[in-house]
């Protein structure tokens, strides 16, 4: 068969495929374009999952009459601009679209009409592209005093096989809706209106800029919940900035659609982005538990490549490194600063387990010599009047006070003698200066229940510990710490195993040896497909090298790190922190929880064990009334 150079019809449905591959694509493009244009209203609709037809209109500066026709030619754009010489940078990009591939693309597979006034000229023009055939331009009507209207109909009528591809409506709907609270996130200066057959489904008035704009419109997109439990980050390192919001470790997901990252307001899904959030969080979350995040990365244009992929939804970095550890960095000093702060969805999903009662149910009769009620345990306290004692055995052995005193807890070496300032108390804390316990952070001890729940009061609430997954974060904790000190005890093999693998991944191994011996893992080049293991990590015990290494280079090649031994190790570190840590079934005194209290305040990330799981609970005195109908 000759070579024949295709036709600009064909190459242009052909583009199509790359760039409009569903409705919701089709509309990145437009509103990308609506944001280039310096629109600050946008309005959205979509009829039929966007099949049938698609508006987008923004007040932007809009198209003169002159360059509307060029508007619907490919690689035509006004986004690039060349110098002297008449080239063009490619890498000093400062705008969402550049290729000038979208309108033409569209319009060659459905039936586009533009309708645009810029703000220089009193009349506003349409074009119109049936299927790749342009009609001529004339005079419309337009509403406002400048900007466009792009209305796209029958998407897919001229290639009609793309359509047995599309989902169902619902599910094409579904898709606009997210690409537009992307985009929405993205852009909180700009006023959102979304409308899906008909039905406004999302309207955003335009936020302040900054965090705290910002904040307000994550807030509208994900929920109260995210703006409750998220964490601010904002952080730069040798020019590049990242700013945005991640939750707690508490507030983690059971997948990874709650997170949003981009770079320079462009909407991305780039792995090695999604890998330093992982890392980040590595230490928090258990592997099927995912964080959530809207990150945004400021970075000069030279630095990042955006003209991977027709889409743009793929970036490459010149310094990959420098961008996930500025991310790691970020994200765990943001997560250290939140200390030992909880979710405030685990006293909601704790207070909805709660039902109340208007009848009380029949127990048998108390009498004095009966014990008391079986898993409470407590301590000697106030003295309870003598008929109270007659009906409630026990009770003045089981105090609802504790005198606050702070003697070194268990096995916990070094406990702090005396306890950490409380968070919210206004006056500088001094060592020696008497305070009520109830005005620290969890409060003070008043009970244990079922020999593992410590039952503390706070000035306005009250806290439930898990006495066992909080003292077992507390030792992993102090464990990290021991190995951030010191190199990690190596092992040696008694014959060094040779580890088979590609050549490349052989050489991403190879290379990382420096960050592995840190780790206590000894690697070297063994051959152009292989690498030599000489020492292990003395914790590790007898391990499987083979599959640790196979794991490592996997690691190394969708994330850029060496994940499966830092969470080996990390999962040994659990393990002997959970041994290691003070267990469920054991009464504890009244100072030993106290103390387990104050240490919790005073250390980072006690809020969570090491599976992301909560180690106490935090119910306020109006979640309280609540209950008791009071409010």
């Amino acid at each position: 068969m000759p070579i024949r150079r295709l036709s600009p019809e064909t190459v242009n449905r052909i583009a199509a495929g790359e760039v409009v591959e569903r409705p919701a694509s089709a509309i990145k493009e437009l509103v990308e374009n609506a944001l280039d244009a310096g629109g600050r209203n946008i309005e959205i609709q979509a009829d039929g999952g966007g099949l049938s037809r698609i508006l987008i209109a923004d007040d932007g500066k809009g198209i003169p009459k002159d360059e509307l026709p060029l508007a619907i030619e490919r690689h035509a754009t006004s986004k690039l601009e060349p110098d002297d010489a008449g080239d063009v940078d490619l890498l000093r990009i400062h705008t969402l679209g550049f290729r000038g591939e979208a309108l033409p693309s569209i319009g060659s597979v459905a039936r586009l009409s533009i309708t645009t006034r810029s703000r220089d000229e009193k009349e506003a023009w349409a074009i119109q592209v049936d299927g790749g055939e342009t009609r001529p331009l004339a005079p419309a009507p337009f509403p406002g005093p400048h900007g466009a209207r792009v209305e796209v109909r029958d998407l897919f009528y001229a290639t009609p096989a793309r359509l047995k591809f599309m989902k169902s409506e619902r599910s094409e709907a579904m898709a606009i809706s997210e690409e537009i609270k992307r985009q929405a996130m993205a852009h909180e200066a700009v006023a959102f209106t979304l409308s899906l057959d008909g039905k406004v489904t999302l309207r955003l008035p335009a936020e302040h800029p900054g965090d705290e704009g910002r904040l307000k419109r994550l807030s509208a997109l994900l929920g109260r919940d995210f703006e409750a439990n998220a964490l601010l980050i904002d952080q730069e390192r040798d020019g590049v900035r990242l700013s945005g919001y991640a939750g707690l470790p508490t507030y983690s997901r059971g997948n990874a659609a709650h997170q949003y990252l981009f770079v320079n307001g462009r909407p991305v899904k780039d792995r090695l982005l999604q890998g330093a959030l992982r890392g980040a969080y590595a230490d928090f979350l258990a592997r099927d538990r995912h964080p959530a995040a809207v990150l945004f990365l400021d970075i000069d244009p030279l630095y990042v490549d955006v003209n991977v992929h027709p889409a743009k939804a793929e970036v490459r970095f010149r310094d990959p490194a420098l961008v996930r550890g500025l991310i790691v960095g970020a994200l765990r000093h943001a997560l250290h600063a939140a200390g030992h702060r909880a979710s405030t969805t685990v006293a909601a999903d704790a207070l909805s387990g709660f039902q109340p009662h208007t009848g009380v149910a029949s127990s048998p009769a108390y009498s004095p010599s009966a014990p008391s009620a079986q898993g409470f345990s407590g301590w000697t306290g106030w003295s309870q009047p003598a008929a109270a004692a007659q009906v409630l055995p026990g009770l003045n052995e089981r105090s609802a006070r504790v005198e606050p005193s702070w003697p070194a807890f268990g096995n916990a070496p070094s406990w702090p003698q005396q306890p950490a300032a409380p968070a919210n108390h206004d006056a500088p804390f001094t060592p020696h200066a008497p305070t009520d316990p109830l005005d620290y952070p969890l409060g003070a001890a008043r009970g244990q229940l079922h020999a593992n729940y410590i039952v503390a009061q706070t000035r306005d609430g009250l806290v439930i510990v898990d006495q066992h997954a909080a003292h077992e974060r507390l030792v992993y904790e102090r464990m990290k710490a021991q190995m951030a000190e010191g190199s990690v005890t190596r092992q040696a093999l008694l014959t060094p195993e040779v580890v088979d693998l590609d050549p490349a991944e052989a050489e991403r191994v190879a290379s990382r040896a420096e960050e592995l011996a840190e780790m206590g893992l000894i690697v070297e080049a063994f051959g152009a497909g292989a690498v030599l293991v000489r020492e292990t990590p003395a914790m590790l015990g007898d391990t499987d090298v083979q599959g640790l290494i196979r794991d490592i280079a996997d690691d190394l090649s969708e994330h850029g790190q060496a994940l499966s031994l830092k969470e080996r190790l990390a999962a040994i570190c659990g393990t002997m922190a959970c041994h290691g840590s003070v267990r469920s079934g054991r009464v504890l005194s009244a100072p030993e929880m106290n103390a387990l209290l104050r240490q919790m305040e005073a250390t980072p990330h006690s809020g969570q064990c090491n599976h992301g799981r909560p180690t106490y609970v935090e119910l306020k005195l109006h979640d309280l009334e609540k209950l008791f109908g009071r409010r």
